[in-house]
Parts: structure tokens; sequence; C-alpha cells
């Protein structure tokens, strides 16, 4: 990976989450992971890439009749999803170290990118949404599953408020949809609200054929 300062802190603050992310970041987001894979598109043999599997809590809930590539910058976090993996004797799911903004997969690999809880996380969204769109063969799906900066005028000015506070612990609050699509070529074919009682937003964008 070819990084620049602010990339390896961005690992280091990765790897330092890597033995608290399950505990902090997973029961209250599991139900979306689930209720977002559940709801992909996949036919048997579908090729899939994760972005940012972390430690690997989406892993159990692909599957078996898909193969599933996923990455992350954290070497710490892809060793906690490479013991999940083999507790659960998962073999349709491989991990690999990877910048999501620079990825090294030929152009148009596979049937359908997934990003869950990523692009705020990231410092460059638009880089790797487009990255997803690339790797993506045509008539293939980039689906996202994230917050994103509200509609309502009282609640996004206090996201956009608080995001210099959040990005100290690795996220954002103030990104918006619109920005992104605006910045890519993406086009959405599917909103919707998902996550129960904390929700978030799933996008489903279709790249032509």
């Amino acid at each position: 990976m070819n990084l620049d300062h602010a990339g390896y802190g961005r690992i280091q603050n990765y790897d330092r989450l890597a033995t608290v992310y399950d505990r902090v970041f997973g029961p209250g987001l599991q139900a979306g992971r689930a209720q977002s894979i559940r709801q992909l598109p996949l036919w048997p043999g579908d090729s899939v890439l994760e972005i940012g599997i972390g430690t690997g809590l989406t892993a159990t809930h692909y599957p078996e009749h898909c193969s599933v590539t996923g990455i992350d910058v954290s070497a710490k976090m892809l060793a906690r999803a490479a013991r999940r993996l083999a507790q659960s004797n998962l073999h349709h799911v491989r991990l690999l170290q990877m910048d999501a903004a620079a990825m090294a997969f030929p152009n148009n690999t596979f049937a359908l990118a997934y990003a869950a809880y990523v692009l705020t996380a990231v410092p460059d969204p638009i880089a790797v949404a487009s990255e997803m769109y690339r790797v993506c063969r045509p008539g293939g799906y980039i689906i996202f599953l994230n917050h994103f900066l509200s509609q309502h005028p009282v609640l996004s000015w206090c996201e956009r408020a608080i995001s210099p506070l959040t990005e100290r612990i690795g996220f954002r609050t103030d990104l918006s949809l619109a920005m992104l699509l605006a910045g890519t070529s993406l086009r959405p074919v599917g909103v919707e609200r998902v996550n129960g009682t904390r929700p978030l937003t799933l996008v489903v964008c279709r790249k032509p054929l």
C-alpha cells in the first residue's frame, strides 16, 4: 500500500481499536449489517468485495454459494477477522490488507461491492466510492450502509457541528449522500432505512451494462 503520513496514522487508529471494536461498534450496528446482507442481490457463484471488513462481523452472514473478498487497511483488524473465520470454519471468505481508495484489483472484477459503516470513516469517501464503481462489473451492484447527513435543517446543523469532534475517534457525521453521488458516477436504484431503533441508510447503486 502506498500511504502518506495521514494514511499510516489512520491505520494506527484502527489497530488501536481492534481489541475493543466488537464491543464498541458491534451490538448497536450488527442488526443493520445482518439486514443489509440478507438484502444483497447475490446469486450462486457471485464474487463479492467487502470494503473495510474490520474484525469480520459480517463474515458469517454471507451465503456460502458466493465468494467473498474482504479488505481492510488494519492488519490487527484482519487478524481478528481471520480468527473469526477459522472459528466458524468459513472457507468462502478471503482477507486482504488494502487501501480502499487505491485498490489493486483490475477493472470489472466483482459482481458486487459492499461497504458498511466505511464512508464516514475514510479520508476521501468519493475516492473509495469511485474505486468500488471501477472494480464492479457492468450490471453489478455498489452498495453502502452508512449514516448520512440528515436533511432536517436542525439535525444537519448539529451533525456538522459535532463532526470535528467525532473525527477524533475515527468517523465524521457530516457526509452528505447528495455530495457523494454528485462526485461519482453512481446513481441509486434504491435507498431505504435499516437497523431498527438506530436507523441507517442502505443505498443500492447499479453499474450500467
